[in-house]
């Protein structure tokens, strides 16, 4: 009897260990059913966290304007609206092929390319003698703009073209110019209007001008 006793109490025994192996395995799993610390923690982002993220660049950013470059000395010397002096200036370039010609590309009429801003200037003093806007208005550029009053230089700013005109008295240097107009122009419709003017004067005493002596 003693050893049907003894078999009885290891077949407990190792019965005793399987339950409890199964018990730890129902453990775990319920662990990884609830959002414990098991493998569903650490995959991937359901698809409403992903939907709840940041946009992406492509999506947030604005249409850009086609690029395009076009070649300036030629768009003066071809336009009609250009004067004669101001066209002479570019019958050669300054040095080797560099011509006396700035160019800004920007939005100033809101068109489906960019603007045009061409500035003429002097080989000798750089003094801009000629300012023009081109608008591309079916597949060619139009002149929608010019000031043609040396010393004069245009500019794009947040999306306003803006005029610099230098005055000078009798007998100033070129490099030093009495005062200046400032005026900001905008698109309307089909032309460009003058919203603002500035009138800046300078000081004769600034650049090496020479000023009389103060009186003792």
């Amino acid at each position: 009897m003693r050893g049907l006793g003894t078999r009885a109490r290891q077949v407990l025994k190792a019965g005793s260990a399987v339950t409890a192996a199964l018990a730890a395995l129902g453990l775990f799993l319920t662990a990884c059913a609830t959002g414990g610390t098991g493998a569903r923690d650490e995959g991937p982002a359901s698809s409403e966290a992903v939907a709840k993220g940041a946009p992406s660049p492509a999506a947030s950013a604005p249409p850009s304007k086609t690029p395009k470059r076009v070649d300036a000395v030629k768009l003066v010397k071809d336009d009609p609206e250009v004067s004669d002096s101001v066209k002479s200036a570019l019958t050669k370039p300054c040095v080797a092929d560099e011509y006396p010609v700035d160019v800004s590309y920007g939005d100033l009429t809101g068109g489906t390319t960019e603007d045009v801003v061409v500035n003429v200037m002097t080989c000798g003093d750089a003094v801009g003698i000629g300012s023009y806007v081109y608008r591309e208005e079916s597949g060619r550029y139009e002149n929608v703009f010019k000031a043609e009053e040396p010393p004069v230089y245009a500019e794009i700013d947040r999306g306003d073209l803006v005029i610099t005109q230098q005055l000078y008295k009798k007998g100033d240097p070129v490099e030093y110019p009495s005062s200046e107009e400032v005026i900001t122009y905008g698109w309307a419709a089909t032309r460009f209007t003058e919203r603002s003017r500035t009138h800046n004067d300078y000081s004769n005493a600034v650049g090496g001008v020479d000023t009389p002596a103060p009186a003792n």
